[in-house]
């Protein structure tokens, strides 16, 4: 297969310049001076030329941060390895890495061999795994090493909810000395769980049940001293740390310090952290379910900050952490907050909405493809298969239209949940095609890919080390 993709403005995470991709074999051969007598003669010998004349053409999204189709908190998420990898497709996200998780009892290398079962021909884009990580035995220790040789080179620790995922702070750091061995990337849900939890019960036992109180019970000092604790951790084991879902200015404070130190420690925030806020909770009726996650939204003023963390570099990754549910499901927690399925859904909607960012002064275009495609890519081993248009590179790409504009609904969205916590919200641009691996699997926004084109993709270890 040729293609050649004509006419439009090429950006990656470094220049935006007019030029023509030519791909072949599903990768990109050349980048070129648009009309080039390379261009054109490639041109009349391929199978399908592209008018991306007036758009932007980027590099297929990497979304690092993905709960499909799982099971836990009372419930289960409806969105699948099927349909959520359509819903990424359609967004211009061309690679997701999810999250495997292992079942009482049963290893990380047991439980990636049966994600590997549940992915098998579901997937309409690439798709790698990260691991949950619970606890420090001597068994989950060898586990990482062969899992980092198999391509799983990144493991997730939870200091947040005791009685599960929990790893107290001995565990989280003979992990971390492991990782000093094997060269693998430990990922931290930073929030003091044990806190929590006090504050939590206290709350119902003062009769405050409702979603506001999700909230107000996690506030953003637990999460700053969690960000601080694993900081400490990975200094003493020398080792990088991964941030995942970070939501507050007092959280990215201490990314910040640790950074100024000369540590490797990197971020991720979430669109919901940039475009809604906590009084979302606060609605009526219960309608603040909908908008319960964790770590929760924060007061409005926490958004400037975040904006200012991915503009100058301390946050360098933008994911969705997708794990929506449904209405019905949220319905468990009417009269105890703590039972509402923790969640909401933004694989569809994540290139899009960042490219609000742009229009709105608060990042420049180069940085848009950094954080939702280059950074995530080097971050988890990737680059320069993903991540960029150059020569050699997958063909993954993304003809973004800047001129067409779209409002969110959930009646269109291709999301297997039952609301859009962005209902009504215009975008300014919108995603046009979508080549996987030189595939066409977006046409003019209509998926016409199809279920088991996704390959699993082993990584390699973090390249974006100081």
């Amino acid at each position: 297969m040729r293609i050649a993709v004509r006419g439009g403005t090429v950006v990656t995470s470094v220049q935006a310049v007019l030029a023509d991709v030519l791909i072949e074999d599903g990768r990109v051969v050349a980048v070129v001076e648009p009309g080039s007598d390379l261009s054109d003669g490639f041109a009349r010998k391929c199978d399908e030329v592209i008018d991306a004349i007036g758009k932007y053409v980027i590099p297929g999204g990497i979304d690092v941060h993905t709960h499909l189709g799982s099971i836990g908190q009372g419930s289960y998420v409806l969105d699948s390895f099927a349909t959520g990898t359509v819903a990424a497709a359609l967004g211009g996200t061309t690679t997701v890495v999810d999250f495997a998780s292992p079942s009482d009892g049963q290893g990380m290398l047991a439980g990636v061999d049966a994600y590997h079962e549940k992915t098998a021909g579901q997937c309409a884009v690439d798709y790698g795994f990260h691991v949950f990580c619970v606890g420090a035995s001597a068994n989950t220790l060898a586990e990482m090493d062969r899992l980092v040789d198999e391509g799983v080179s990144s493991f997730k620790m939870f200091m947040a909810y005791p009685g599960s995922l929990f790893s107290d702070d001995g565990e989280i750091l003979q992990v971390m000395q492991r990782s000093a061995e094997n060269g693998a990337l430990v990922m931290m849900h930073a929030e003091n769980g044990i806190a929590i939890d006090v504050l939590r019960a206290q709350a119902v036992d003062r009769g405050e049940t409702s979603p506001i109180h999700h909230a107000l019970t996690r506030p953003p000092v637990l999460e700053a001293e969690a960000v601080h604790r694993a900081a400490v951790f990975a200094r003493l084991a020398n080792v990088p740390l991964y941030i995942v879902h970070l939501s507050s200015a007092a959280a990215l404070d201490q990314v910040k310090e640790a950074r100024h130190r000369g540590q490797n420690v990197f971020a991720e925030t979430c669109p919901q952290y940039l475009f809604l806020d906590q009084e979302l909770l606060g609605l009526p009726d219960f309608e603040g379910a909908r908008y319960v996650c964790s770590p929760p939204l924060r007061p409005v003023e926490h958004q400037q900050s975040i904006w200012g963390g991915l503009a100058h570099g301390h946050l360098q990754v933008v994911a969705t952490d997708h794990c929506p549910f449904c209405t019905w499901q949220r319905e468990l927690g009417r009269d105890d907050f703590r039972l509402i399925p923790n969640g909401l859904g933004g694989i569809e909607h994540r290139v899009e909405l960042m490219y609000t960012g742009v229009v709105g002064g608060h990042i420049s275009l180069t940085r848009w493809v950094d954080i939702v495609s280059t950074n995530p890519a080097r971050m988890f081993g990737m680059f320069p298969r993903k991540g960029t248009i150059a020569p050699g590179s997958h063909a993954d790409l993304v003809v973004f239209d800047p001129n067409r504009s779209h409002v969110i609904s959930a009646s269109e969205q291709a999301m297997n949940v039952d609301y859009s916590v962005y209902e009504g919200r215009e975008l300014p641009g919108t995603v046009d095609t979508v080549l996987l691996r030189g595939n066409v699997v977006v046409r003019d926004h209509r998926f016409v890919g199809r279920a088991g084109m996704g390959e699993f993709v082993p990584r390699g270890l973090c390249q974006y080390l100081f």
